[in-house]
């Protein structure tokens, strides 16, 4: 999911180069929400990993 933020974030800088800006607001946008999605994921992953503790 981060690499898709980031790929989002190249397509948002490419426009904003070329001019396109509601192609590169769109794309901001997007790579904001994807960001801290996956932020919230990670932050879940690794709550969960340190409840669990080193369990097998």
């Amino acid at each position: 999911m981060l690499s898709w933020a980031l790929v989002f974030l190249v397509v948002a800088l490419i426009a904003g180069v070329l001019g396109f800006t509601s192609i590169a607001g769109a794309a901001v946008g997007i790579a904001k929400i994807l960001f801290f999605v996956f932020l919230v994921l990670f932050a879940v992953s690794a709550i969960m990993h340190m409840v669990r503790g080193r369990r097998v």
